[in-house]
């Protein structure tokens, strides 16, 4: 494990696999570090397949600094990710993440086109439900902490006090931040999550994703997985020339699995991504993708 200052923050992050295989840049969803639960499992199933695989934790996940700037945080992280593969000197690279980090890594794909060479995305969010149960999971609480009780109420909520413990950097990098920039940065994050139209995905219009030009992959959502609806990941299709629409290769059930394992405390909400392994390495090597593969750049009727 390594760290390295972009924009003013410390950012953790690690290589896994051989240092002559072809990059790929692999991203989480929620505020969870790379270091959870299935990340490093899919990391080391696509390291054996000879990829050296990217792990990094985001800004706000993990043990890398706290950092609050950007249209939204997804646009923050995407930011930081361009930076650090220019940084690390490993571009291009193949770009995929999953939840919240297929969110990441659409955007990082815009930002910085020049450093994708494939996209891969699945478990994406979209839709009123989703899209604002995220405003709950990520900034209504934050606001209502930093109103009533100033910085210090926010560093009381668990997810913040988590990043404290990983990385004590934090509590005196959000106290230099301050109550006033804290919550006049949320309610900008904020916006993201608000349903509009023209916006499949929180935070990024429609009309963008006709600048993503490079071979994509997306994994289709379960049947009721309410949290990374199918509807969304077809509209991504649709959104995608040439891109192509995939089965999940894990059950159609397997995210209430997980989220109903994690709450027992008996695994993370991201263990079936391993399962994604075999996929993902046809993909990449540009071998065809299957099986529930649909031609490029068409979907289902």
């Amino acid at each position: 494990m390594a760290e390295i200052e972009i924009n003013g923050g410390r950012v953790v992050y690690e290589f896994v696999g051989p240092d002559d295989g072809e990059v790929v840049v692999l991203t989480p969803g929620g505020r969870f570090g790379k270091d959870h639960g299935g990340v490093p499992e899919l990391a080391g199933a696509l390291a054996a397949g000879g990829k050296r695989v990217l792990l990094w934790d985001r800004p706000n996940c993990g043990a890398s600094d706290v950092q609050l700037f950007g249209t939204s945080e997804s646009h923050m992280r995407a930011e930081t990710l361009g930076l650090l593969v220019e940084e690390l000197g490993v571009g291009p690279v193949v770009a995929a993440g999953g939840s919240g980090g297929a969110r990441d890594t659409i955007l990082f794909t815009l930002l910085f086109p020049e450093l994708v060479t494939r996209l891969a995305v699945w478990s994406i969010v979209g839709g009123t439900f989703s899209t604002m149960s995220l405003a709950g999971v990520y900034v209504l609480n934050e606001l209502r902490a930093v109103r009533m009780s100033g910085i210090e109420g926010v560093l009381r909520l668990p997810a913040w006090a988590e990043l404290v413990e990983a990385n004590p950097r934090n509590r005196d990098r959000l106290l230099a931040i301050g109550a006033e920039e804290f919550e006049r940065v949320m309610n900008r994050w904020l916006d993201a999550y608000v349903p509009k139209p023209n916006e499949v995905i929180p935070g990024v219009p429609d009309w963008q994703f006709a600048d993503i030009t490079v071979p994509t992959l997306i994994i289709r959502g379960g049947e009721k997985d309410f949290d990374h609806p199918k509807r969304t990941s077809f509209e991504v299709h649709a959104l995608i020339r040439g891109s192509v629409l995939v089965d999940p290769p894990w059950p159609e059930d397997a995210w209430e699995r997980a989220v109903e394992a994690s709450f027992a405390g008996k695994g993370s909400v991201f263990d079936p991504w391993r399962q994604a392994a075999p996929l993902l390495l046809d993909f990449v090597d540009g071998r065809e993708v299957g099986p529930g593969a649909l031609a490029p750049g068409r979907a289902r009727g």
